[in-house]
Parts: structure tokens; C-alpha cells; sequence
């Protein structure tokens, strides 16, 4: 008889025993799917450290940034002589360099005046630096003195405002005492570092500026020409270009920000830490309960054992329990996962989305926790000796 056909006609003992105690059941699936809301709710939040902060990495129009070797990352960002980008033109497959400033300001929010950071961003709008067609569609409108584009993804209240541009109304604020102009809107959305951005041009940049050198710019945007492979440029430039530059690849720069945020910043370390405490909370939550059910059931184990059911049965009885418990604490696990995943994208705008891959992952983190605690949980089981329970 196939192995198959013995697991289908073998009495289901493990399901018997939990829903027997369905008390017992029910806090072990609330264990179960709070160590999987915790696990969803930090992998969610990882996700969306890095796809938040890498939003603008992804949008630039270029297929390789020079940046200086001192940038940290995008919110932390050193200078580096404009120079660098005349000298890029002359490696053989170079289209164009063109500059662009960022700097973090302190700007006096348009709905309710009060001052909060913004990441500001100019460049030459006769350069479109951004694959973003609301971008491209207002160039005109940022090359008037004192002009703004605003990011309508941002974090805050900024709703009245935003419905104000798009009446076509004029909105004004301040940015170091400047009168300032939003003429119009795009979205790129908040970070963890930024509440939003907005966009102007280089001279709008360098007037609110105005003690910034000209020829210190922040990123370097070259684009190929086709037929290219950026990676063969980039080590062309490497080579050609001094040590006051790093030459990334658009794939590696956004590398680069995930990198610090994965191993400079706290954040990152504490997602991952979150992760790891809601595994070892499940660990502990199912093994309770199994350890309880077996120390319940001892003497029926023992009794099996005497009448010659060899130990593998009874462990995998265990084991049953623990991919029972796995299969029914995972589904309110992820069902309140993603009630919680909206709230948080509406609160903060920061992107909060359940994946296939990551409710697999939570799915496989949930199975070997449960398997673990089985294992755990039958030590005692293979030491019982039926004599000494009679």
C-alpha cells in the first residue's frame, strides 16, 4: 500500500485532538496570527523603507548619476565640482550630462503654515531629468522666477491646497522668508526621510540658494547613446574621471540607498529585528499549546506506544497538530494584515502593499515556526516509556 493511501485512510488524531479543546484552539490561532501580523507588519514596513526611499532613483532620466564620494545618501548629499560633467562628455558613448541640485529646506506648508521639511529639487527644464510626464508636461511653468511644481503624494495635511492648484488657483507660501509660487503638481510620494518633495528649476534652486556656488551640484545625470551598455561606460568614466566622483549605474544607485538604509540606518536593523521577535513569539505561542496538548494526552500516547505504534506515528501526530495550527492561524494572520496595510498607506502615503511573495514568505516563516515548536514540544513524547505510566 502506497504511502499516500496510508496518510488518506489514517484516522486524523491531530486535527481530533485540537478541536477538541477548542478553547485551547482558538488561543493558539490568535497567537499564531498575531506573530504573523507582526511578521507581515515589519516586512511591509522594510518593503516600503526601501521602495519609499528609492522612488526618485527610479524616475531619474539617466542611465548612469555620478555622485561624490562623501553622499551618504539622497537626504544626506555632498557637492562635487560641475566640471566632472564636461569632462564625462568626452568618453565615447556619452549623450549628455547635465546637473541637478538637492537639498532638504524648511518651508512653511501652504494649507496651514506651518513649517515642515521638504526635499527641494532643480534642475535645467530644458534637460527633462525625470521620466514623470506630469513632470515634463509643466517645464514651461518652472522656469518663472519663484515657481514650484509640488509633490501631491506628500505626507500632511495638504489637501485644500492641492484642490486649489487643480482649480487652477494660485498658492503661494514661503521658504526663508521668499514668497514662493506652486504653479502645479506631480507625484513621487513621501519617504521615511522626507514628507514630500518639490521641483524647480536650477536658477529657482540657486536663488533661495543664493550663497551656493553654482558649479557644486549634487548629482551628475548622464545619458547613453544607444547601443551603450552603461556598465562599460560607467567603467570607462571611473577610470577617466578623478576620486571626487563615484560613477553608479542607474541599478546601483538605487543599491546604493537601499545599502544605507539597510546597514547605516537603525531603521532598517530594527525591521529586520521586528521580523525575528514575531518569529520567536509564534515559536513559544504554538509550542505552549502543543506542549500542553501532550502533556494533556500522555497516557493515550503511552497506550499507543504499548500496543506497538512506534514513535514517528506519534511524532508525526505532533507535527500534524503544528501544520494545522500553521495553515488556520495564517489566514486571519494575513486577513488583518492587509486591513492594517491600507491604514497605513492612507495615514501616511508611505507604499504598503501585500505581495504574493511576501504572504509566501510569511507562509513558510509560519510553517517552520510551528515546526520547530512541534519538534520541541515532542521531545518529551520519544522519552515516554509506557511501563512508567501504568
Amino acid at each position: 500500500m502506497g504511502l499516500f493511501q496510508k496518510i488518506r485512510r489514517r484516522t486524523p488524531l491531530g486535527w481530533l485532538q485540537l478541536s477538541h479543546e477548542k478553547s485551547r484552539l482558538l488561543v493558539a490561532l490568535s497567537g499564531i496570527a498575531f506573530a504573523d501580523v507582526l511578521m507581515f507588519m515589519q516586512l511591509g514596513f522594510q518593503t516600503a523603507l526601501y521602495d519609499s526611499n528609492t522612488r526618485l532613483h527610479r524616475s531619474l532620466q539617466a542611465d548612469i548619476i555620478l555622485i561624490s564620494p562623501q553622499t551618504r545618501n539622497l537626504q544626506s548629499m555632498s557637492t562635487f565640482s560641475r566640471r566632472r560633467l564636461y569632462q564625462a562628455m568626452d568618453i565615447p558613448g556619452v549623450k549628455s550630462a547635465e546637473a541637478m541640485y538637492l537639498n532638504i529646506i524648511t518651508w512653511k506648508n501652504p494649507q496651514t503654515r506651518r513649517a515642515t521639511g521638504v526635499l527641494m529639487i532643480g534642475f535645467n527644464p530644458d534637460k527633462p531629468a525625470f521620466d514623470l510626464p506630469e513632470v515634463n508636461q509643466q517645464l514651461q511653468k518652472i522656469k518663472l522666477p519663484d515657481t514650484f511644481l509640488f509633490d501631491r503624494g506628500a505626507r500632511g495635511e495638504y489637501q485644500n491646497a492641492i484642490a486649489q492648484i487643480n482649480q487652477g488657483k494660485i498658492v503661494t507660501t514661503e521658504i526663508d522668508g521668499r514668497t514662493i509660487t506652486i504653479s502645479g503638481l506631480f507625484k513621487i510620494g513621501s519617504s521615511f526621510a522626507t514628507d514630500g518633495s518639490i521641483i524647480t528649476s536650477d536658477e529657482n534652486f540657486l536663488r533661495i540658494f543664493s550663497k551656493r556656488p553654482v558649479s557644486n551640484i549634487n548629482l551628475g545625470l548622464i545619458r547613453l547613446k544607444p547601443g551603450y551598455d552603461p556598465k562599460t561606460v560607467a567603467t570607462a568614466l571611473k577610470t577617466y574621471l578623478k576620486n571626487d566622483v563615484k560613477v553608479l549605474t542607474r541599478p546601483e544607485f538605487i543599491e546604493f540607498e537601499n545599502n544605507f538604509w539597510r546597514t547605516n540606518s537603525p531603521i532598517g536593523f530594527i525591521f529586520s529585528l521586528g521580523v525575528s521577535m514575531g518569529f520567536v513569539v509564534g515559536v513559544i505561542l504554538v509550542y505552549q499549546v502543543l506542549s500542553t496538548d501532550v502533556n494533556a494526552h500522555m497516557k493515550e500516547y503511552a497506550t499507543f506506544k504499548a500496543m506497538g505504534y512506534r514513535n514517528y506515528y506519534l511524532l508525526g501526530v505532533v507535527f500534524e497538530e503544528a501544520l494545522i495550527l500553521a495553515a488556520l492561524g495564517f489566514i486571519p494572520g494575513v486577513a488583518v494584515s492587509l486591513g492594517l496595510y491600507q491604514l497605513t498607506r492612507q495615514a501616511t502615503n508611505l507604499p504598503m502593499y501585500m505581495t504574493a511573495i511576501r504572504s509566501l514568505q510569511v507562509l513558510l516563516l509560519t510553517i517552520i515556526m510551528c515546526t520547530i515548536s512541534g519538534a520541541i514540544a515532542t521531545r518529551k513524547l520519544q522519552a515516554t516509556d509506557p511501563a512508567d505510566m501504568f
